[in-house]
């Protein structure tokens, strides 16, 4: 029936009232406001910078071959397989072998099912290894699937270290996303300089200490060139890397005055860095960065504390920037800048005044053919409408979402399908009045059969905004994500508001009622 009860329509008010408060919020500037919840805007309205990343994974894939060398050359050495001519080159690694012990390679160092005979075999059939034989040159190498899986990781390491380097920096709501295989779309709403950002996405960031050394060893060594031009000889060997480091900040050093980035170590990087130093006081220890060393000082003495210093020819900017990215660890692969677009703020404006030109004469025009159409009726149409946006902005600003034009377009889509809503239900509440003499059931069973046609129309819709938003990507996602929610409040203001207040004027107007 049309009766609703106490507890239901105070529950219907107060999530309206609710609603509203928060969509009220996007008025108020001042952020100290007990809630500070907001409807973010997107690049294409408040302007900012877009930049497209690649990741360079042909370092990384060295580096994996690289790490797989030492495990190879023992397990022909323990099979009695003889080769010769081992190298490491253009992401492949080959060797000599004879031809016929082809088989017997593939049988033990590829086998899926003899574990006990090779204990290599389970990170090779992980990472998807191919093996190619011409002749007497056996080439091990990455198959398709592990090159995907490979890039796959690649990028998403690299999305959560770009976001912690932005997000380090204050940037609000940045919008990091991966696009195709090795792209990574960065979208930065109010910036209109990105040039420090792109400085401090360009850096690999990867840090390692390495003791300085005159004459060659085991692990080899190699020249590298100091900030101040001077040329080291570094040891290969890598004493502690910037995975160790558990927290740097940039410093004034209180002797100097000169700004440092002052670190502290984990445990294990605290045990490893106090026995170097300790075996290697008076010898100078080069911090490289990137591959390049920006320090090599002499230790004075033993370092067990965890905490260090890293000083150098820095501004306090550089300090700052240098503390940032070793907090947010380093990237595992380079990263380059293929795209960079700028939107003016001036274009954000005029995009914004479009939209909302564009809400505005749809929801007048649609307000004013509902009241003609359907005169008191259509004037509870348009309160359970102006409800409808109220609780979709509330909604939007709960979860501080951001608004593109895309989001604007499922905006105005929802106002028509909201009058589409009731238009079925007063159409088929005109077919019962002329069955029925009571007014009250012609407008209880109008409500209750146009409720399947209702909920088959917007569930479709509904249906096919969750595909845009899990297959869609930037814009198209925003539209889903309005759309949908503009669907779930529509339903809530037809079937609740508007038949509420509907309910309260028929029963006092039973006698007069006219559709």
């Amino acid at each position: 029936m049309l009766n609703f009860t106490k507890f239901k329509i105070t529950t219907i008010y107060f999530i309206l009232i609710v609603l509203s408060a928060f969509a009220f919020l996007n008025l108020i500037s001042n952020e100290n406001f007990i809630v500070n919840k907001k409807v973010n805007l997107g690049l294409d309205l408040q302007g900012g910078s877009y930049l497209l990343l690649e990741i360079d994974t042909d370092p990384l894939i060295n580096e994996r071959l690289q790490d797989k060398v030492v495990a190879i050359k023992k397990f022909l050495k323990k099979n009695d397989l003889d080769y010769n001519s081992f190298s490491l080159k253009n992401n492949l690694i080959t060797f000599k072998s004879k031809n016929e012990n082809k088989v017997k390679f593939e049988n033990l160092f590829f086998s899926k099912s003899n574990n006990s005979i090779n204990p290599y075999i389970d990170q090779y059939r992980a990472h998807q290894f191919d093996l190619v034989v011409n002749e007497d040159i056996f080439k091990i190498k990455f198959s398709k699937f592990g090159l995907l899986s490979l890039n796959n990781a690649a990028v998403k390491q690299s999305i959560e270290i770009v976001r912690r380097r932005i997000d380090d920096l204050g940037t609000k709501e940045p919008t990091i996303i991966q696009r195709g295989e090795k792209r990574i779309v960065v979208e930065l709403p109010g910036i209109k300089d990105p040039s420090r950002i792109k400085s401090l996405l360009g850096k690999t960031a990867q840090l390692n200490f390495r003791l300085v050394t005159k004459k060659d060893n085991e692990f080899g060594s190699e020249k590298m060139i100091s900030e101040i031009g001077e040329e080291i000889t570094v040891n290969k060997k890598i004493i502690m890397s910037g995975e160790n480091l558990v927290d740097a900040q940039p410093r004034v050093d209180n002797q100097s005055s000169q700004p440092i980035v002052s670190f502290t170590l984990d445990r294990l990087g605290a045990q490893k860095f106090g026995k170097v130093t300790l075996e290697n006081v008076g010898q100078r220890l080069a911090i490289v960065l990137d591959n390049k060393v920006i320090s090599a000082p002499v230790i004075r003495e033993a370092i067990t504390s965890g905490n260090g210093s890293i000083s150098g020819n820095f501004s306090f900017q550089e300090a700052t920037d240098l503390a940032l990215l070793l907090r947010s660890g380093a990237l595992p692969t380079p990263i380059n800048i293929v795209e960079e677009r700028t939107v003016g703020p001036d274009l954000g404006r005029d995009s914004i005044i479009s939209g909302s030109i564009s809400l505005l004469i749809g929801f007048i025009l649609v307000i004013c053919y509902m009241f003609y159409k359907y005169k008191m009726f259509g004037l509870i149409a348009n309160i359970s409408l102006i409800s409808n946006l109220l609780m979709l902005i509330g909604v939007l600003t709960i979860l501080e979402a951001t608004l593109t034009l895309p989001g604007i377009a499922g905006i105005i889509l929802t106002v028509g399908m909201a009058v589409d809503a009731n238009v079925l239900i007063f159409e088929r509440i005109k077919e019962e009045l002329k069955t029925e003499k009571s007014v009250i059931h012609a407008f209880d069973m109008g409500y209750n059969r146009a409720k399947i046609t209702v909920l088959d129309a917007n569930i479709t819709t509904l249906l096919a905004t969750l595909i845009l938003f899990f297959f869609g990507t930037g814009p198209v996602k925003g539209f889903a994500v309005t759309l949908g929610i503009g669907i779930i409040t529509t339903l809530f203001s037809a079937y609740y508001i508007a038949r509420h207040i509907t309910s309260s004027y028929v029963l006092r107007n039973k006698e007069n009622i006219k559709l």
